[in-house]
């Protein structure tokens, strides 16, 4: 796809991290973009700064869904672009003690739901909704290509590590759904694609003690440091523009393989 003024977008969770440096990559090529974020006030900030629109979006709310996409539609017209990067985390083991009283614990089945209702269910509603746009509007090249779909994974998909139960069957889902939902979509000229990220110096990080962040960066086997989120932004924008690339999915890491904890 070439990526120019006549091309829309929307990235969710662009407000910061691996969203926000795709949203400025993108409009860095005269891409129109909406932001989807719950923070109003950094959401906003970036907006302003790539000439974009700001949409305070809840993935996991239909309602709020619908009237983000209607909102960026109507600055922006049909989106040909969306990129998932709405997520959030967690750390609860699926059976712990407490350190006070030894009482045993289970996983608190709400939270559980919360991470796939955010980050699977959340990624999958975007995409019905924008591929339902982009089916109904003109191809526009000689493929008939009508448009693109990245989606954000994690190396958790594959390398769960302990207390990441919720976390990792949620970006397992992520994962599993970019084949099937690439064939659901192929005869209407839309590619599904799925980036899987390591270790990336995103605010969550950043806020973590540079000891313990030299030390996840010593683990990676090379090059020896956290990713940075343009390094995300540049393959999302490959795989955007490389029109032979449709379900495929790609694992960003500096080669690290993640232990049990």
């Amino acid at each position: 796809m070439k990526l120019d003024s006549t091309i829309a977008a929307i990235v969710t969770g662009g407000a910061s991290g691996l969203g926000e440096a795709t949203a400025r990559a993108l409009a860095a090529k005269g891409v129109r973009v909406a932001i989807f974020d719950m923070n109003a006030a950094a959401g906003e900030v970036v907006a302003k700064e790539i000439g974009g629109t700001f949409c305070q979006v809840n993935v996991a709310d239909q309602a709020s869904v619908d009237a983000g996409f209607t909102k960026a539609r109507e600055a922006h017209g049909q989106e040909r672009i969306l990129v998932n990067c709405a997520g959030i985390a967690t750390a609860i083991k699926t059976v712990g003690r407490d350190k006070e009283t030894g009482e045993i614990k289970e996983y608190p089945l709400e939270l559980f739901e919360r991470v796939i209702a955010v980050n699977l269910v959340g990624s999958f509603r975007c995409i019905a909704k924008a591929s339902a746009g982009m089916v109904a509007a003109d191809p526009i090249d000689a493929d008939g290509q009508r448009g693109v779909i990245i989606n954000t994974a994690s190396v958790a998909a594959q390398d769960g590590q302990i207390g990441q139960a919720a976390y990792t069957a949620s970006k397992a889902g992520v994962l599993g759904m970019t084949l099937p939902i690439a064939r659901d979509l192929m005869n209407d000229g839309i590619r599904v694609n799925t980036i899987l990220p390591g270790i990336f110096l995103t605010p969550m990080m950043r806020g973590l003690p540079e000891k313990a962040q030299a030390a996840l960066a010593a683990a990676i086997p090379f090059p020896k440091r956290l990713g940075q989120p343009e390094e995300y932004a540049q393959t999302a924008l490959f795989l955007i523009e490389h029109d032979y690339i449709n379900a495929e999915s790609v694992r960003m890491d500096g080669g690290i393989r993640m232990g049990p904890r």
